[in-house]
């Protein structure tokens, strides 16, 4: 018997009952402060959400034909269970560490349920086939986030962090749908199809210029893009640790798979009037420089990989910028690998910060002092987060970005790849600073206080760490599934 198209948004259903599940929890004893039953609902949630969506990538559903659903509002195929993938295993990072990060507060049900709805948000973009369904998608991971930033209720800088980015995240949703507006306008259509057809044959360039501008700068926040950027440092400094590793790679992954899809099947590569490419061959290079010369300035570890996530964001845009080279799936395909180790190296890297905090040892490159000497198993897994960010040969990050800047140059734009390769020299700077920090110099008196040893948060960090190396040889057996999907945009 054939099993009915809609359980192929199972990874976004399991998500949803675990969000009910914690709602029936914290309804039927809302003074109870179980966090193992709290983190072990969310965390299966988003194991299961991992699984579904992992099974769905090996056994190539929506491959051949991508299964549409909803009148075709919803898409999911080969680039949906990919990034379904990095999501939900961030999500489930997330949660297991929070079960010591929350431990004694009171609202602990209401957390994990706007990270499970967070992540509801961010499984819908991946699979969003229409401007409306991006839209609404973007909200349901962007309303939840705004509180969770904030939801270090009695911490002034948590709550600022919170006040700001929604303040930010409102202008930005209000340029989208102002862009959404007028390209519907000129297409006289929504789905992402439909939009194709409808500026295939239009005269309106101009407006049609500003409404694909107006989006791109939606966009463009919600991957922390420059000059779209300025709500990432505040907004991942302030927030919970957890939270700023959810933020800074489960949500920018969902922004860059919604960018990907509604530029290279509405819009096109030939869009009359409209260089889209060039404009993000602009950003590639102003994000990943700014990004890059910001972290390298900073004096606290937390902000650093805040500005380091934005200059990683600009070597995921090179999958756009190096777009009508004629290696298009490649390019693509290498920016969606990035994404992938990118999702555990950068969490990983934040929830050992979490773990600092856990341990109250300070938030200065100086306060980890020695640290390596108190914690060598956390320490060495920071090493090597640290490492394959900076890009080199201790986890995926260094074939991700190899392969990035290889196809780069295979595309003619060998200039994009240079500019990626001298950023990557600069961040090898502040990521070693941590290293030197932990291993070299001599310990603090900060340290005296590590006693305990969390489970959840290790367990995250470890479980980071172990599979950032396994994708260091692994990235030759994802690499044909990333191309393959990415193949099918165009």
């Amino acid at each position: 018997m054939a099993l009915p198209e809609w359980l192929a948004l199972a990874p976004t259903i399991v998500l949803g009952a675990a969000a009910f599940a914690l709602f029936a929890i914290d309804a039927a004893d809302p003074r109870a402060e179980n966090g193992a039953l709290l983190a072990g609902t969310a965390t299966l949630g988003a194991l299961a959400a991992l699984a579904f969506a992992g099974w769905a990538l090996i056994a190539g559903t929506g491959t051949e034909e991508p299964i549409t659903l909803f009148a075709g509002q919803l898409v999911v195929d080969g680039l949906s269970s990919f990034f379904t993938v990095i999501v939900a295993s961030v999500a489930a990072l997330v949660t297991v560490s929070s079960y010591d990060y929350l431990r004694g507060r009171g609202d602990q049900a209401e957390f994990y349920s706007l990270v499970m709805l967070a992540t509801i948000g961010m499984s819908l973009m991946a699979a969003a086939n229409s401007l409306v369904t991006v839209f609404l998608a973007l909200e349901l991971s962007s309303l939840p986030s705004y509180a969770l930033v904030a939801s270090l209720k009695r911490n002034r800088g948590s709550v600022e962090a919170g006040l700001k980015y929604f303040l930010i995240g409102a202008l930005s949703s209000a340029i989208l749908v102002y862009g959404i507006s007028l390209v519907y306008g000129v297409a006289g259509g929504l789905r992402l199809d439909a939009v194709a057809e409808g500026v295939a044959t239009t005269d309106l360039t101009g407006v049609l210029g500003v409404g694909v501008l107006m989006v791109l700068g939606g966009f463009a926040f919600k991957t922390a893009s420059v000059p779209f950027h300025f709500w990432a440092p505040e907004a991942y400094e302030g927030a919970p640790a957890p939270i700023s590793a959810l933020l800074s790679s489960a949500s920018k992954a969902a922004g860059f798979v919604v960018t990907f899809r509604v530029f290279t099947t509405a819009f096109g590569l030939d869009l009359a009037g409209v260089d889209w490419v060039l404009a993000f061959q602009i950003l590639a290079v102003a994000t990943m420089t700014l990004g890059n010369l910001a972290a390298a300035t900073q004096e606290t570890v937390k902000r650093m990989l805040a500005y380091s996530s934005v200059g990683q964001a600009g070597y995921v845009l090179i999958g756009l910028a190096a777009l009508g080279g004629g290696q298009n799936a490649g390019v693509l395909g290498a920016s969606m690998l990035h994404l992938l180790v990118y999702g555990f190296m950068n969490t990983g890297a934040f929830l050992f910060v979490a773990l600092a905090e856990h341990w109250e040892v300070g938030r200065t490159f100086e306060d980890y002092n020695g640290l390596g000497t108190r914690a060598p198993v956390a320490c060495v897994a920071m090493t090597v987060f640290m490492f394959s960010l900076a890009g080199i040969p201790l986890g995926g990050g260094f074939f991700s970005k190899l392969f990035l800047f290889a196809e780069a140059v295979g595309a003619g734009f060998w200039w994009l790849a240079a500019v990626g390769v001298l950023n990557s020299v600069i961040s090898v700077y502040f990521y070693l600073r941590v290293v030197r920090a932990m291993w070299i110099e001599e310990p603090g008196e900060n340290l005296g206080r590590i006693g305990e040893y969390p489970v959840g948060i290790y367990t995250a960090v470890i479980a980071a760490a172990v599979v950032t190396v396994a994708l260091l040889p692994g990235m030759f057996l994802v690499d044909g599934v990333a191309s393959d999907a990415a193949a099918h945009l165009f």
